[in-house]
């Protein structure tokens, strides 16, 4: 089938295996383990496996080959390796790649089992990690140094929404060789434009928007050929990370509707973050797409649409938040994101928790703060629900 170019019709078919059937629908190849012919070709294929040239479940599979090739192709990079979830993708990436006595720099505002992961994990098999202020061009400029091995960060942190100038962080850390990871899941492959803007390896947990249904978990780890086959692909075939058949068929069929969901998801959050912005009830609307955001002009240069996450901070603090909360209608509270269900969730005492008080407030994660993602909706739904769970706050 010869295919057009274009982001939505690539999303719809690209890297699709029909069998001898025919089928208009991606065929899910629920199976562990592929016969071969003969001996001769079973070594043959264990020494040199061909891109359509399966062995284990494990290393690979028809369905999940197709998955990561069609999110290779949105993303623009050279290969693709789906994991079973967005954390295993992110310490897939990271582990694969470190060894003891490497540096890395991240920022410091990320979701919290990133954090853990760079934090606990890196760090007790040797690694050093130094966190700075994302936002701040000097801070990564003091901290990378010759020999950092890599920099890690979310291009829109979780939850707080600052937008890092990729770029600016892709260049100081090429400067010195070092390898530029990033969590890209606000910006969702929609608005990535990671890669033009020197990012090496892409992560997503699949989970949220690539999903968009709330159904399974996936992630993937975007990269050159090189780096995804002889780095990631020996770390995650032998750990285990690999994501199922089935995840990979429910996310092929995510990815369909992917660019329709997104594009209007984030038209929603735009509207809901303007009618909101003013409210008494509200310290702090933060959404990168309001003039006032302090990274909006980045934001709009870097991915041309501002996502679909907002964060409302309540003046009351926890006990607001919490009534809030309680009075949405519509809204659903869960610890999800880029479902096509809004939902809304508490970071302070859901995915953040485990921080100490002090290191939320550091990282502008208080008590009255809630994170909001947009859904499917009629925006006008949403708004309304909005403003009759503050009139109860």
């Amino acid at each position: 089938m010869t295919q057009g170019k274009g982001r939505r019709t690539t999303l719809v078919h690209h890297g699709a295996r029909r069998s001898q059937y025919g089928e208009v629908a991606e065929a899910i190849y629920l199976t562990q383990g592929f016969v071969y012919p003969s001996a001769e070709a079973a070594e043959a294929r264990f020494l040199d496996s061909g891109p359509d040239e399966f062995i284990y479940a494990r290393y690979g599979n028809p369905t999940v080959a197709a998955f990561e090739e069609r999110i290779a192709a949105i993303e623009g990079t050279e290969d693709a390796f789906a994991a079973a979830s967005g954390m295993a993708a992110v310490s897939g990436a990271l582990m694969a790649m470190l060894r003891a006595g490497d540096h890395v720099v991240s920022s410091r505002a990320l979701f919290g089992s990133c954090l853990y992961v760079l934090e606990e994990v890196l760090t007790r098999y040797g690694v050093t990690v130094d966190f700075v202020d994302g936002t701040d061009p000097q801070a990564w400029a003091t901290a990378i140094r010759p020999g950092t091995k890599a920099v890690f960060l979310e291009t829109v942190s979780n939850p707080t929404l600052e937008v890092i100038d990729l770029a600016d962080v892709a260049r100081r850390a090429h400067a010195v060789g070092a390898c530029v990871i990033v969590d890209n899941v606000f910006a969702t492959p929609v608005f990535s434009r990671a890669v033009e803007l020197g990012a090496d390896v892409v992560v997503y947990s699949a989970t949220k928007h690539i999903d968009g249904q709330g159904r399974a978990l996936g992630g993937v780890i975007c990269g050159t050929r090189d780096f995804i086959r002889k780095t990631v692909e020996p770390y995650m075939k032998h750990t285990g990370g690999a994501l199922s058949p089935f995840n990979a068929w429910i996310m092929l069929n995510g990815l369909t509707t992917l660019d329709l969901r997104v594009r209007a998801q984030a038209a929603s959050a735009q509207a809901i973050a303007e009618a909101l912005q003013g409210d008494a009830k509200l310290a702090r609307v933060l959404y990168p797409g309001l003039p006032g955001h302090p990274q909006h002009g980045v934001a709009g240069a870097q991915m041309g649409g501002f996502g679909t996450v907002l964060s409302l901070d309540l003046a009351g603090g926890r006990d607001a938040a919490f009534r809030f909360l309680n009075a949405l209608q519509v809204i659903v509270i869960s610890n999800n994101l880029g479902d096509a269900r809004s939902i809304v969730t508490h970071p302070a005492t859901t995915t953040h928790q485990r921080l100490a008080p002090e290191r939320r407030a550091a990282l502008g994660i208080t008590e009255g703060l809630v994170r909001l993602s947009v859904g499917l909706e009629d925006t006008d739904d949403l708004i309304a629900d909005l403003r009759q769970a503050l009139a109860q706050a």
